[in-house]
């Protein structure tokens, strides 16, 4: 009972840490990049960035499969990284999990950035500072409290990811099922007690995270 409860916890632990720090990375660089340029196109661009956000995870999951398939280039690159297709294994769940907490890191990084003073980052150049020193010594300080609101509401919605995970990973107890389609296992097979366990972790951490990003709003 006890590792049937913990084995999933400890998967989607995993798969959280993995996706969340590749979302908070690549979304805090891509959104500092776009919110200083302007281009043709750019609305297009970021319109493809965010629409994880509002598409069904059935359909993020089914363009998945379709990307990683053996016959796509994509999918033949994973292979030769990994020695096997993604599909239905574990990594596959950190991508859809990356998929669909992208869009969330990367909208509040770029607000941040954007309400900086770049006055600020201006003067910083004058006293002969790099762009990269910049970066990371004046603009990601300034910009902090959106990005860390958003890196905690990505790795929440990583933890929470199912439906894209469901058709990209599986289910498959011990290998790729994590807390939240264990939970749609325990529904289906009546064992409501596990499912309550589970549904309680979950609002818990789930509670405790949207609490700290209200704090840090403040």
């Amino acid at each position: 009972m006890i590792q049937e409860f913990l084995t999933p916890i400890v998967l989607s632990i995993k798969i959280t840490m993995l996706s969340g720090f590749a979302v908070n990375s690549i979304g805090t660089l891509v959104g500092r990049w776009l919110s200083l340029k302007n281009f043709k196109g750019k609305v297009i661009i970021e319109t493809i960035l965010m629409l994880p956000l509002v598409l069904p995870p059935s359909v993020v999951g089914f363009l998945l499969l379709i990307a990683l398939g053996k016959k796509s280039v994509v999918g033949e690159a994973a292979e030769m990284v990994f020695r096997q297709s993604i599909l239905f294994t574990w990594w596959g769940a950190v991508l859809a999990s990356i998929i669909v907490a992208f869009p969330l890191m990367y909208q509040s990084a770029k607000i941040g950035f954007q309400e900086i003073d770049h006055e600020i980052e201006g003067a910083a150049r004058v006293y002969g500072a790099n762009e990269w020193q910049v970066f990371f010594l004046i603009s990601l300080p300034l910009a902090s409290k959106a990005i860390v609101s958003g890196g905690i509401l990505s790795v929440a919605r990583a933890l929470g990811e199912f439906g894209a995970t469901l058709m990209v990973a599986g289910n498959i107890p011990g290998k790729t099922q994590t807390v939240p389609t264990a939970i749609y296992l325990a529904i289906d097979t009546g064992n409501m007690k596990l499912a309550w366990s589970w549904v309680l972790l979950m609002v818990m951490l789930s509670f405790i995270m949207l609490v700290l990003v209200q704090v840090k709003q403040k």
